[in-house]
């Protein structure tokens, strides 16, 4: 009987153990991924390797992001690849197009966010950039895909005989593999030239409206709007005749309104309007109900008392909100213009 008794209570350890292995061995592993949606940082981040001791700005839109997650480490990582206008290769004489790289990184379980930028020399875009560049000011670089005809373009001012800026395009097939298409132009676009200062160009995201900035109705830039045929490519439509383009006029103001970008339904810009933090500051607009809203000032986070120019707006879908890299002339920087990288909200 005893003995019994010590198999029972043998058979009673065993099986609390076998229950207890199996309510542990199945218990849920915690999931190691605490941030897995990232958060661009609210303050400013100097871009230094793309900066000079000379004017770095006008820096074109997000044409390409290439994503990567490393699946052991889980780091998101983001590449931007950027075109912009300095004055560093003639010594603050002359603007040419330059290129550069920005790589962010976000760390899903420390929710730590990294940058860095670096001047680049892709191979494709020097044969861009050394097309592009003339022995005068080039400068407000945009780059687009035309899914009406399949090429890339790249829209930039140069300034033309009589001292003005004028828009010019670029063209190629896009880069598929080692052998470099051919470029070709520059070639004016002559639907928007106006025989003043024509500068800044974007797109919005259906590619039916052009925007950009002009002097040409008097002593200040306003924002202009071009409407394109959905099924017109851009080659055709630049090589159009001069026609008259559209004021903006629930955006512009009295004063200089310059520099618009748009991405979706958000129209960033610069202006030097009156009841500004500094000089130029930045500003947001929402397409709504067939028209764009009265500006907004992105406030002292954003602007200071200097002057912040050539906005770019981006986004990532694994960010919970937008990035602006912009221009400014504030203290603690290299030069005189210098780029920076800062998180933004938006409703």
């Amino acid at each position: 009987m005893k003995k019994l008794s010590s198999i029972i209570v043998s058979a009673l350890v065993f099986s609390i153990l076998a229950i207890t292995f199996n309510l542990t061995s199945c218990k849920k592993e915690e999931n190691p991924l605490k941030f897995p949606k990232g958060t661009f940082p609210d303050s400013a981040i100097f871009l230094t390797d793309l900066n000079s001791v000379y004017n770095d700005y006008e820096t074109t839109n997000i044409f390409s992001t290439i994503d990567d997650i490393d699946t052991y480490s889980h780091v998101l990582i983001g590449n931007i690849v950027s075109v912009f206008s300095s004055d560093r290769t003639y010594t603050g004489e002359q603007y040419d197009l330059v290129q550069g790289i920005l790589t962010f990184e976000w760390d899903q379980k420390t929710g730590l966010f990294g940058l860095g930028a670096d001047i680049t020399q892709n191979t494709f875009l020097t044969k861009l950039t050394t097309a592009a560049n003339t022995s005068a000011d080039d400068r407000g670089p945009f780059r687009i895909f035309s899914s009406v005809d399949g090429y890339e373009y790249l829209i930039y001012s140069s300034r033309n005989t009589s001292g003005d800026l004028d828009f010019y395009y670029l063209k190629n097939q896009p880069v598929l593999s080692s052998t470099l298409p051919a470029v070709q132009g520059p070639f004016p676009v002559q639907l928007l030239n106006t025989g003043a200062d024509d500068i800044y160009i974007s797109f919005d995201t259906n590619q039916d409206s052009a925007y950009f900035s002009s002097d040409n109705g008097g002593d200040n830039f306003d924002i202009y709007l071009k409407s394109k045929p959905a099924d017109t490519d851009l080659t055709t439509w630049f090589n159009s005749g001069f026609a008259a383009s559209n004021r903006v006029d629930s955006i512009n103001s009295t004063r200089d309104d310059n520099c618009p970008m748009v991405f979706r339904k958000i129209m960033v810009f610069a202006s030097n309007r009156l009841g500004g933090i500094g000089g130029f500051d930045l500003y947001y607009s929402k397409f709504k109900n067939g028209k764009w809203s009265s500006p907004i000032n992105f406030g002292p986070y954003v602007n200071t008392e200097y002057d912040e120019y050539r906005p770019v707006i981006g986004t990532h879908n694994s960010f919970t909100n937008h990035f602006l890299i912009f221009s400014s002339n504030r203290p603690g920087g290299k030069g005189l213009y210098d780029l920076y990288f800062r998180g933004v909200t938006i409703n």
